[in-house]
Order: structure tokens, then C-alpha cells, then sequence
């Protein structure tokens, strides 16, 4: 199994039942600063991406820590060939979006045209050159973006909701302070009309007795002067 490097930016899973042929695309991949986890069957290959469900084998399985951005399979494989390992990933929900690349040693039409129907991103025959790698690395970043963009619409998702709770904190103190000034200008307006209806009574008071003549007396009766 390959080792991981921290700087790899994509991650293989290769599979092939020939180490001649598993420790050749390793080096290849290595080359183009990929990490490869190689197996030797396409079991193994479902046991690393947890998908051995209702097969039953002794083999051990390899836990799966990372995310695989691709898996190069070789066709004529026993027991599962590649052209079986790539039905059941197509099946998957969890995994039918990982590119998948077919490897065979053999030129046959029909092989090459059912694989690439079924799904197959590639099909290389052998052996596989550094050229021929260079093709994977645009099917990785599309791999890669996908997984990115699912992670930001998930991140948005839950954004809203915190965001929600803050601004509902945000608009409630406003409301709350601008009661006081709401009350100061009421009081003020309370305080000019009760000021203006003195100075008018007032006013009234003091033309009364300014301009109306008071009365007086003359023989017992109140005539005006």
C-alpha cells in the first residue's frame, strides 16, 4: 500500500493483481504527486472504500481515512474483474461520482467499448505510460471541486440559522433604546403645551384687567365707566 505524502494533492486507489503492475503505476502516480493505495483484487478495493456488504471473505479489511479522488483498475483481474469492480462503484451512491479508469493488457473493441458505456472514465492498455497519466488529473479536480462545492453547500446550510439567531438579538436592542428618546420627546411636548395653555390663560387673565373698565357704584346701581 502506498504511503501518504502531506503535500499530495490527489489520492489513487489502484488495483491489480499483478505486484509487477501495482508497484509500476504506483511509481507513475508518485511521479505526478499523487498518493496511491494499491490492493490486489477488486474485494480488497471495495473492502477499503466499505463496501463489502454481503460478501463473505476472511480477507482483512483496510480502513478507509481518506477521500479517493480516482481508482485505476486492471480489466482481467480473478475472482471480481475490473469491469465488475466499476458496476458496483457506478451502483453506489456514496461513490458512483469517483473517476474510474480501466487498465488491460489486451486491445479488445467490445471490452474498451462496454467499460467506457458502463461508466469508465479511461481505458489504457498496457503498459501504462507517464503520458497516459497525464489525462487523470483534469477527472481528479472535477472529483476534488465536487467534493469542495457539497462541503460549502452544507457550510451555507447551516450559516443561515446562526446568522437568523444573531440579527433577531440585532433588532431587538434598537426597538428596546428607542423607547427612551420616544418618551423624552413626549414629555417634552407634554411640557410645551401645558406651558403654552399657562401663558394663554394668563394672557387672557391680563387683558381682562387691563382692558375692561371696572364697574361702579352710583345711587345703589353698577354702571360701567
Amino acid at each position: 500500500m502506498g504511503m501518504a505524502a502531506a503535500e499530495w494533492k490527489f489520492h489513487v486507489l489502484a488495483v491489480d493483481d499483478s505486484s509487477f503492475d501495482r508497484k509500476l503505476i504506483e511509481r507513475l502516480l508518485q511521479k505526478s504527486s499523487c498518493q496511491v493505495t494499491t490492493v490486489d483484487s477488486g474485494y480488497k478495493a471495495l473492502e477499503f472504500l466499505g463496501l463489502r456488504q454481503g460478501i463473505e471473505s476472511n480477507d482483512k479489511a483496510f480502513p478507509q481515512e481518506v477521500e479517493v479522488n480516482l481508482i485505476i483498475t486492471d480489466y482481467c483481474m480473478p475472482g471480481m474483474t475490473g469491469y465488475d469492480l466499476l458496476k458496483k462503484l457506478k451502483e453506489s451512491s456514496a461513490f458512483k461520482n469517483i473517476p474510474v479508469v480501466i487498465m488491460s493488457s489486451e486491445n479488445v473493441p467490445a471490452r474498451i467499448s462496454r467499460c467506457l458505456e458502463e461508466g469508465a472514465e479511461e481505458f489504457f492498455l498496457k503498459p501504462v505510460r507517464l503520458a497516459d497519466l497525464s489525462k487523470l488529473k483534469p477527472h481528479m479536480m472535477r472529483t476534488k471541486l465536487k467534493n469542495q462545492k457539497l462541503e460549502e453547500i452544507e457550510l451555507a446550510a447551516v450559516e443561515p440559522e446562526n446568522k437568523g439567531s444573531a440579527e433577531i438579538g440585532i433588532k431587538i436592542l434598537p426597538l428596546q433604546s428607542e423607547l427612551e428618546p420616544k418618551q423624552v420627546r413626549l414629555q417634552v411636548v407634554q411640557q410645551e403645551e401645558q406651558t403654552l395653555s399657562n401663558n394663554k390663560r394668563k394672557s387672557m387673565e391680563e387683558e381682562l384687567s387691563t382692558d375692561r373698565p371696572l364697574p361702579r357704584l352710583e345711587g345703589g346701581i353698577a354702571t360701567a365707566v
